[in-house]
């Protein structure tokens, strides 16, 4: 369970990778191997790909054989609400005759099912920056100890499984568990960067696999609704949330005939005003481009003027519609001209909004503006 937060401000707290993790217990168990005489560490130091430092705790950890040993730490996160917040991440280390470090995926780690992704299919999912950590560390301790042998590594993450249901591995088509991850070693709070990563890789995944019409949503409602409107897969669908504008740019380099967006009436009205990252403090619903917008479709400026000083984007819906004006339609309509823009003119594109019941209100493609 998360802490309450202090009302006091704070600088948020960044955290460290399940890659760094692993790295660390790497060190913990070669120095359990191949210095055998050395005291267990309760602590190791980890470097990380841009040369900085850390330290980690190792929770637990013992020397097997004389061949073998594992050591546990736990991730911390930081301030970031990572699903792999306090998960216990272990590595079995094997010394084995062949050269160079062969990777594992043990209880908890996921193995890829599907091309599109940075790793073959079959190949545990351990990405390519923390294979790299831990072979970089792992190649230094045999240096230091003079060992002229190869290692196995075997990961596992405690409650993997069960974990990675709430993460998007399974529609990544990453089954049995977790992905070891991370590009610096750091996890940084509510990072964008993350989010936006994960975009772009369902996007190749589903390209990857012949899929030619994805669907990218703001959230769950709205998923569900596009999802049965067309009777899409999970690999067809990608959780967009506010990123809009990094689905609509990273389709001039994964290209699909058919992309259709589907978020909340408020959300498309963002991006009709030309935004396109859609969280609030990015950018905030104008309701006199909605009213300009209604005007053009007909409203009178009474109603204009209701919309002008609605509370919210629905109220302001909902004021339309009691007067039969088509909001929706002129929110899409206009939304769609905006994102024809950014994407390359071989994809069709629709613009879709829905209520907040996640039923759907309107749809443009392009043929009838």
């Amino acid at each position: 369970m998360w802490p309450e937060s202090s009302e006091t401000p704070t600088r948020l707290r960044t955290g460290l990778t399940t890659g760094c993790c692993a790295t660390a217990c790497c060190v913990a168990a070669a120095q359990l191997l191949l210095q055998p005489q050395r005291p267990a560490a309760a602590t190791v130091s980890v470097k990380l790909p841009r040369g900085r430092y850390v330290d980690l705790t190792i929770v637990a950890q013992q020397r097997l054989s004389a061949e073998q040993a594992f050591a546990t730490t736990i991730k911390d996160a930081g301030d970031d609400p990572d699903i792999t917040h306090g998960a216990r991440i272990s590595v079995t280390l094997a010394l084995v005759a062949e050269a160079g470090v062969a990777f594992h995926a043990g209880p908890g780690v996921g193995t890829v099912t599907r091309a599109g992704l940075p790793l073959a299919i079959g190949e545990p999912a351990i990405n390519p920056v923390p294979r790299a950590m831990m072979t970089e560390h792992l190649i230094q301790a045999a240096e230091n100890s003079g060992y002229q042998g190869g290692f196995k590594v075997t990961v596992a993450v405690e409650n993997g499984e069960m974990l990675a249901h709430k993460t998007m591995n399974p529609r990544l088509g990453i089954l049995g568990g977790l992905s070891i991850l991370g590009t610096t070693g750091i996890v940084r709070p509510f990072s964008c960067a993350a989010y936006i990563a994960s975009i772009h890789q369902g996007m190749d995944v589903a390209a990857a696999n012949g899929i030619d019409h994805i669907a990218a949503t703001t959230g769950s409602s709205s998923e569900q609704a596009i999802r049965e409107h067309y009777g899409l897969s999970d690999m067809a669908l990608v959780e967009m949330g506010d990123f809009a504008g990094a689905v609509l740019k990273y389709l001039k380099r994964v290209p699909f005939a058919r992309v259709s967006l589907c978020g909340g009436f408020g959300k498309i009205s963002k991006l009709a005003n030309g935004h396109l990252d859609l969280h609030s403090r990015a950018s905030a619903i104008d309701f006199n481009h909605l009213a300009t917008l209604a005007q053009a479709a007909g409203a009178d400026e009474p109603l204009c003027q209701r919309i002008r000083t609605a509370n919210t984007s629905i109220e302001a819906l909902q004021c339309c519609q009691d007067h039969g004006i088509d909001l929706a339609q002129a929110i899409c309509d206009a939304a769609w001209r905006k994102v024809r823009t950014t994407v390359p003119a071989a994809v069709t594109i629709e613009v879709w909004a829905t209520d907040r019941n996640g039923r759907l209100l309107a749809c443009a493609d392009g043929d009838q503006i």
